[in-house]
This record gives C-alpha cells, sequence and structure tokens, in this order.
C-alpha cells in the first residue's frame, strides 16, 4: 500500500448521513476507510480520534491482534491537508465494528452475524447461495431471462478462468482476463 500516494483513488461515502474517508488500493483491489471516521459514527462520540486511542488501548489490553491490522495513509483532512490517518480494510472494520459497545453499532453486528450465519448455511448447502442470488437479483428488479444469463455467463466465466488456469496464467495476467 502506497502511504504517501496522493494521487491513489481517494473518496467519501456518507454512512448515516456523515463522511466516511476512504481509499481504494488498485494493488490489493479492495477498499480502506478511515477508523477515526467510523469509529466516530458508530460510537457517537464527538471526538472520533479519542475514541479510537481508547479503543485501540482497550483492544491492546485484551490481546486483540486486529489493531495490527489497520495501517496508516495519507487522506484528505477537513483543513483540506492530508495527513496520516489510521485506515482499516472491509474485513478488518467490520471485526473493530464489533468491539464498539453502542446502540449505533448494533445494526451491523447483528447484520454481520446474520450473514455469517448464512455463509456457514451455505458452505453445508451451496444451492443455498445460489438461492440467496435469485433473490438479489429479483430484488433488483431484475427479470427471469436476465437472470438466466446472468447465471450462464458466471459458469462460462469459471469454465474459461479454470481453462487459463490450467494453461499457467498466472498474476496480474490472470487478473486482466478474469475482470468483470
Amino acid at each position: 500500500m502506497d502511504n504517501n500516494s496522493k494521487k491513489a483513488s481517494l473518496s467519501l461515502t456518507l454512512f448515516i448521513g456523515k463522511k466516511i474517508r476512504r481509499h481504494w488500493s488498485e494493488k490489493e483491489e479492495k477498499w480502506y476507510f478511515s477508523v477515526v471516521d467510523v469509529v466516530g459514527v458508530l460510537s457517537g462520540s464527538v471526538d472520533g480520534r479519542n475514541y479510537w486511542k481508547v479503543l485501540k488501548n482497550r483492544l491492546n489490553k485484551e490481546g486483540s491482534q486486529v489493531v495490527t491490522k489497520c495501517n496508516r495513509l495519507k487522506l484528505k483532512a477537513s483543513d483540506g491537508k492530508y495527513y496520516l490517518t489510521d485506515v482499516a480494510d472491509t474485513e478488518t472494520m467490520f471485526r473493530l465494528i464489533q468491539s464498539i459497545p453502542s446502540p449505533n453499532a448494533e445494526p451491523f453486528k447483528l447484520w454481520l452475524a446474520r450473514v455469517g450465519y448464512e455463509r456457514i448455511e451455505e458452505s453445508q448447502d451451496p444451492e443455498l447461495a445460489i438461492k440467496r442470488a435469485l433473490r438479489s437479483y429479483r430484488k433488483q428488479g431484475r427479470g427471469d431471462d436476465w437472470i438466466n444469463l446472468r447465471l450462464k455467463s458466471i459458469e462460462v466465466r469459471k469454465d474459461l478462468a479454470d481453462e487459463w488456469e490450467k494453461g499457467g496464467v498466472r498474476g496480474s495476467g490472470f487478473a486482466l482476463l478474469t475482470m468483470r
């Protein structure tokens, strides 16, 4: 991760009506979110930076390794300048959310528990994942023809990716060939 890049893909997202700074890492192909911003919103704290400091100390005392998974990136602050800021990827951010004792965090904790349970069920019965995808597509207003075509394209892309992998395509070449 490039800690000094101001050219990096920086953006804001709204979360419960509050701005959350985030960064897209092209190299790692994942989002990094400002820990201070998310913790501040979910805790309801006036000073998110101080809340994060206290939470970080508590997690370290408990022996949690989640803090070590937080990195630092230069993100734009409200004064327009760039400062090193603790960031976490989505997985680490979810773990941090689980550690915030606040009513604002509770809906996310319930959602994480439900999604985790569903994925465990799906690992036992993969057909459940297909049914979930079908429900999701229908919720999006997709018709049966579109859904069938989408499922077929997923199957074809998987077969093609398997062939490329058998042929020895690796690394960035594989990533380029399998992009959607």
